[in-house]
């Protein structure tokens, strides 16, 4: 299929065993970071034959293996973390060496890191499968499981195990393996939290569960298809304050909630007595069996888990830390209750403490959610769920069984009303995934699209209930537009799903078209078959997971294709072909035409694909995803000549009553006849036109008018006189008037039942569109007549229509929002800024005083007026003159706004139910943080189009009070927010956030310099996540990759911050920089200073090879990865950083990838090893002195000047005073010039000779010496023989035995043993010499 990954090791090797059970026993020490642990795996043999077994396990020691209770002598064990260093001095230039060692690990299916020989003497035995021992016994342990979990066993349960039993009964005799094993250096699979110095959070340990992150814990088979039972047992500390009593005495003092002691008598760093005596509590997969507290250590207990539903390694998850519990059944209500019985899933709610109300005010759905799950789609598949809030994880949701570990970022209070549809969506879809993800999973890589789908498939359904039809279908619409946008040279959702691990816009992608192609799906179904369609089907499919129908419940599209087939009774293979396995979206090009001789519509539908694919210029956002796509061969989807299959065409006669017509689309180009029905006259649009003046007055109509005045039923506001010449409105012409008397139907509506992705331009009059804006009540009809008044150009006639849809209170809110985007185009100088007054009068009217342009407090209790008062700003913005500038009337409503906002009413009582009574009735004030924060970026946009920061440049402004004053108020309003922020911090510091991107804008712009002080306090690790990723990426976004020190702080940040959620966000934020490069945008041509606008400029152009190469780096992978390289080539500071952060002991095997991906695309490999040698230091004598030995007797010191410590040599008595020692040769390499001479590794890899330093004495005088001089020590000989700073050292040594010279004379050799650098000496007053 095209499309996948060309790689012939993604097969993976079959093992000839599987795992039916394991046991897992931890024990965490979480001031130290240490796991301590046992497993027990049994193993089912598939082969008599089996002679090795095969397991994943990373970054732990292992100790006594064993097979069957007996210790295994031929094991081998390569840990992956112990390679992630190259062993000599490497640089960027050696990536692919560090490649090819971590290469079994970067492969689609990675080698298995322990290998167990079986002795020989093992012998496997084979079963009788049908003997009724191992039957009973499987039996028996499944159905104890679940009478554990259920208190009773079902009949589907019963079929269920009965099926399990018959395919997991061991045909050979079970092996138990066996392994104690720690884990000191944890780099991933395990988070620790709140335990290092300086971290303000909460402490707490929880699982990542990141791709085969469960064999970083635990020696396991971690693969998705390896699927068994678990019993899982945690032991840790009681409370913190029994974690703590392990700590070292050199840790230093935490801090908690701000509070920060000192370190008490004992050494333990001091919590305050609150925190010290928080209890830890284990929330785990499965179900908890029982908690003991340890009866020899009470400060230790131990938490027991079963979870009897065979799961994938990566589905078993745990956290341990203070958490607070909630049970969140409280929230269900009564009715619910009693109609689910013994049904009824228990929802049980943990977070970290002080934060339950805002657990309960996230999770409020959940209960309801699990409810609506259980009786529309069949049975939970555990025996209870609970979620848990933790901090610093990357994803927002992890889905392990019955559990979902999910981040804190989610908690959202009652005062915040912006979270609430995306969160609320991500809750119910991590609930959604206990079906279809846990229990449900792909069979194949392939078949991950299916289950995606599934599970967002569901979601979305229960967010239609939750939320209405119409916030249901605009969802879909806006999800279905941006597939069409982003669906271009991309592979299907079908080859997709082997390609999620190179890049998250993967995953992405399957989660945003997944979920849609099921929704067309859907409504062809229930068109074609008259069934509820998918909801039904999707059903059955659990129904056959939970009684053994899907093997090892796996799912494939196959078995999917086939059961919507089954239950749907119609033929799929098509719509699979083109959907699924297929790519790319088709664009219609519609005309119609109406035949008054034949009373026929006549239509013909033109079907064309995106042909201008391959133009398509690159974006910085998605460049690392080319270049990985680029590497892996990872090519386009097969574009779909023709898209076939029904579409519903709804033609609105003359009296108005609606008509459809199902056309079969078969070819590129159809043409067909549709009959005309109605026989009336179409209404005059003058008789129209008094019914909706009447309708305006709200005057009443005869019976015989009723069904004329519904045709009006939106967007009749502004009727009266009075109102069109306040707001400037205007009316349909006379031509036109008699234009559309002369139709014979309203409109035509294309695809009326939303049954493709597509895009579609029809050849209407805009009148037509307007009837369909105003009568047809499908919010997706109004919204694309919204969508194509946007296209037209600017007009009095397209501003009113826009205008009276904006104010219309009855429209849906996602189309007055998208009337006030439209009214953006409509802001033009040639109609006189009609637009931009609608925009204002309109916000005037609905958020001012009467007759003022003060705005009222916020009252954020409607949020369909919220929607509005924060779009007709967004609109404000981007109004824009003839040159490009926003105008004054524009940066003044935008800064008035901002200063006068005043949110000191906007309170709200908020009742939150329980089972039998009512909770206190709270009152809430709104935070207007998030509006704050639209404002100000609005502002920015603005004042930034007007780049001119100079008194010079506000002379010529015609407008009155558009000076530099101004401009400064402006800047300086944006910054009061930011200080501000600093002293009452925003919900998650929203609004230092939009500061810091305002400040950007600002700069790119030319309106101020930067201040770098202003962005890099922001990247302490004291600050907010969020905020620290905004800082670092503001600084990326104004270039700051060329500054050395800004650069190198940030690589250090990237390669050794202890959450792994900044360096997520680091790695995205660099590729993004890179692309950005590469590109053109941030590239040195292109960060030039910006001339004045009174400047002049001379434009010379360029020659055809330099506009060929910027044509192809900003339209070619290639040609910009080869203007990237040659940018950064240079660039020493990167090459350094860079490698320090690929080597960082911080990082794990996923971001070491990622990052030797980035040294593929910067940098040539060399094949070279640097090996660096330290040359001996020659010495010479510099002074002789006189004294004795520690025998007493005589002998003289020679004090040897060099560049280092001093060296004393003690000498025999017979060298004569006054003898001269003969000079040494000069080396033949100073010592500074070693690294330029390196030898070529062949012959550095040669053991180097210990080099010898000979000193040939003169044979002693006849006659004795003089008495000797006492002896100094040689503390006191360094303190007085400091020459010109010659630094200088001695060493007491004894001569080797003599040997004579030629002349009778004995020789003097010292032999130096020198350690590479030198010699072996101790320094002087260490003593005896080594």
């Amino acid at each position: 299929m095209v499309g996948l990954v060309e790689n012939t090791d993604a097969t993976p090797v079959a093992l000839g065993f599987s795992v039916s059970d394991q046991k897992v026993q931890l024990t965490l020490d979480p001031v130290s970071r240490r796991v301590r642990g046992h497993t027990v795996i049994t193993i089912v043999p598939d082969t008599v034959d089996l002679k090795t077994i095969r397991l994943d396990c990373r970054q732990c020691k292992l100790e006594n293996p064993k097979i069957n209770d007996r210790l295994v002598n031929s094991w081998s064990y390569n840990d992956p973390y112990k390679r992630t260093k190259l062993c000599w001095r490497a640089g960027v230039h050696q990536y692919h060496m560090l490649e090819e060692k971590l290469e079994d690990q970067f492969k689609a299916v990675p080698d298995k890191e322990l290998v167990i020989n079986l002795p020989k003497s093992f012998k496997i035995q084979e079963l009788d499968p049908f003997s009724v021992e191992p039957q009973t016994t499987l039996l028996t342990k499944y159905s104890d499981g679940i009478r554990k979990e259920n208190g009773d066993i079902t009949a589907i349960d019963l079929i269920q195990n009965t099926r399990i039993v018959v395919e997991q009964v061991a045909r050979f005799t079970p092996i138990k393996f066996t392994v104690d094993f720690t884990v000191d250096e944890i780099r991933d699979g395990l988070q620790f939290v709140g335990w290092e110095d300086g971290d303000m959070q909460y402490p707490h340990v929880y699982t990542r569960n990141s791709i085969r992150g469960a064999s970083c814990l635990f020696p396991c088979l971690d693969a998705i298809d390896s699927r068994c039972t678990w019993d899982i047992s945690i032991k840790i500390p009681r409370t913190i304050g029994d974690a703590l009593k392990a700590l070292p005495l050199s840790i230093p003092p935490n801090k908690i909630n701000g509070n920060h002691f000192p370190t008490a008598q004992d050494g333990l760093p001091h919590f305050s007595s609150e925190d010290q005596s928080l209890d830890l509590v284990v929330v785990c997969s499965g179900e908890m069996t029982d908690e003991i507290v340890d009866p020899l250590n009470p400060s230790m207990k131990t938490a027991s888990f079963q979870c009897s539903t065979p799961v994938a390694p990566q589905h078993i998850g745990f956290a341990v830390g203070p958490f607070e519990y909630t049970n969140l059944v409280d929230f269900r209500e009564l009715d619910e209750d009693e109609k689910l019985g013994q049904n009824a899933v228990p929802v049980h709610g943990f977070c970290l403490p002080r934060r339950v109300r805002e657990l309960k005010n996230t999770c409020l759905p959940i209960a309801k959610a699990i409810d609506f799950f259980t009786l529309t789609y069949g049975s939970y598949p555990f025996s209870n769920y609970k979620i848990c809030f933790v901090d610093d994880m990357v994803p927002d949701c992890v889905d392990t069984a019955a559990f979902s570990l999910c981040s804190s970022r989610m908690l959202f209070p009652e005062d915040i009303i912006e979270s609430l549809d995306k969160v609320t969506r991500q809750l119910v879809h991590a609930l959604a995934s206990q079906w279809v993800g846990v229990n449900i999973i792909p069979k194949e890589p392939t078949d991950t699209w299916a289950v995606i789908g599934i599970a967002y498939f569901i979601t979305d359904i229960f967010m239609k209930k939750l939320a209405g039809s119409n916030e249901y279908r605009y969802q879909q619409k806006r999800a279905a537009d941006r597939i069409v946008e982003s669906d271009i040279a991309r592979p299907s959702i079908y080859s997709t799903g082997p390609l999620i691990h190179l890049d998250p816009s993967q995953l992405e992608f399957i989660a945003l078209k997944a979920p849609v192609v099921l929704f067309i799906l859907d409504r062809r179904l229930a068109k074609a078959s008259g069934s509820s369609g998918l909801s039904r089907i999707i059903s059955r499919v659990f129904l056959n997971a939970k009684v053994g129908d899907l093997a090892n419940g796996a799912i494939t599209t196959a078995y999917f294709m086939k059961t919507c087939e089954k239950l749907g009774h119609a033929k799929l293979e098509t719509f699979f072909n083109q959907w699924v396995f297929g790519a790319g979206c088709p664009r219609f090009r519609v005309t119609q035409k109406f035949n008054k001789k034949k009373l026929m519509v006549e239509m013909s539908i033109m079907q064309y694909q995106n042909e201008t694919s391959s133009e398509q210029e690159l974006k910085k956002e998605e460049f690392m995803r080319d270049v990985k796509e680029e590497k892996h061969d990872v090519y386009a989807g097969n574009m779909q000549p023709v898209f076939t299959g029904p579409m519903t065409i709804r033609i609105h006669e003359a009296d108005g009553t609606p008509y459809e017509h199902i056309v079969e689309i078969k070819e590129a180009f159809t043409k067909f006849e549709i009959q005309y029905n109605t026989k009336y006259k179409r209404l005059k649009r003058s008789r129209r036109q008094k019914e909706r003046t009447a309708a305006g007055v709200a005057l009443d109509f005869s019976a015989d008018n009723q069904d004329d005045v519904l045709l009006y039923c939106l967007g009749d506001v502004l009727q009266s006189e009075e109102e069109i010449r306040d707001w400037k409105l205007v009316e349909w012409t006379k031509e036109d008037e008699d234009r559309m008397s002369q139709e014979s139907y309203e409109w035509i509506r294309m695809d009326a039942d939303f049954e493709w992705i597509c895009r579609m331009s029809i050849t209407m009059p805009g009148y037509m569109y307007l009837s369909q804006l105003q009568q047809d009540r499908d919010v997706v009809a109004q919204l694309e007549s919204v969508q194509y008044m946007a296209l037209q150009r600017e007009h009095p006639l397209v501003s009113t229509i826009l205008i009276r849809t904006l104010m219309d209170r009855r429209y849906f809110h996602g189309v007055r929002t998208a009337a006030a985007a439209s009214l953006t185009k409509q802001a033009k100088d040639e109609i006189g800024w009609l637009g931009l007054y609608h925009l204002e009068r309109a916000f005037r009217e609905f958020f001012c005083f009467s007759d003022s342009p003060m705005t009222r407090s916020n009252d954020f209790s409607d949020r369909a007026s919220y929607y509005i008062q924060t779009a007709i700003p967004k609109a404000i913005a981007k109004v824009r003159d003839n040159a490009g500038r926003a105008p004054f009337r524009v940066r003044k409503f935008l800064f008035e706004t901002l200063r006068y906002n005043d949110n000191s009413g906007n309170e709200v009582s908020v009742t939150l139910k329980a089972r039998e009574d009512f909770f206190d009735l709270v009152y809430c004030q709104f935070s207007d943080c998030y509006y704050i924060a639209t404002l100000m970026s609005c502002l920015a946009e603005a004042v930034a189009s007007n780049s001119t920061s100079t008194d010079e440049g506000y002379g010529n402004n015609e407008d009155e009070g558009d000076d530099l004053p101004f401009h400064k108020a402006c800047l300086e309003e944006v910054d009061r927010y930011r200080r501000l922020d600093q002293w009452i911090p925003s919900y998650h510091n929203i609004l230092s956030i939009t500061a810091l991107e305002c400040q950007s804008r600002f700069v790119n712009a030319g309106v101020t310099p930067i201040k770098l002080a202003d962005l890099l306090q922001y990247t302490r690790d004291q600050c907010f996540d969020d905020l620290r990723i905004g800082a670092f990426g503001s600084l990326m976004e104004l270039g700051m990759i060329r500054n050395d020190d800004v650069l190198r702080w940030f690589l250090f940040i990237l390669g050794t911050d202890s959450s792994p959620y900044i360096r997520e966000h680091m790695l995205r934020i660099f590729g993004r920089t890179l692309g950005s490069l590469a590109i053109g945008e941030g590239s040195l041509t292109a960060t030039a200073s910006v001339p004045h606008q009174d400047s002049l400029i001379i434009e010379q152009e360029s020659s055809t090879e330099a506009r060929q190469a910027d044509l192809a780096r900003r339209q070619d992978v290639h040609g910009a990865m080869a203007a990237l390289k040659e940018e950064l080539q240079g660039n020493v500071v990167l090459k350094q950083a860079l490698w320090e952060a690929v080597e960082s002991s911080t990082l794990n095997l996923r971001e070491i990838s990622e990052l030797l991906e980035i040294c593929q695309i910067l940098y040539t490999p060399e094949t070279s090893m640097l090996v660096v040698l330290k040359y001996p230091r020659y010495m010479h004598i510099t002074r002789q002195v006189k004294g004795v030995n520690e025998k007493g007797d005589p002998s003289r010191m020679l004090i040897l000047a060099r560049s280092g410590p001093r060296l004393h040599l003690r000498l025999p008595r017979w060298i004569p005073k006054k003898h001269s020692q003969p000079s040494l040769p000069s080396p033949a390499l100073k010592r500074k010039d070693s690294l330029a001479h390196a030898q070529p590794m062949r012959k550095l890899l040669k053991p180097p000779k210990k080099p010898q330093l000979q000193i040939s004495a003169p044979a002693p005088p006849p006659t004795p010496p003089p008495a000797p001089a006492p002896f100094l020590p040689p503390s006191r000989l360094a303190n007085a023989n400091r020459n010109g700073g010659t630094q200088a050292a001695g060493i007491a040594m004894s001569p080797t035995p003599q040997t004579p010279r030629e002349d009778g004379r004995p020789r003097l050799t010292l032999k130096l043993n020198l350690k590479g650098a030198g010699a072996k000496f101790k320094k002087e007053g260490s003593g005896t010499p080594k």
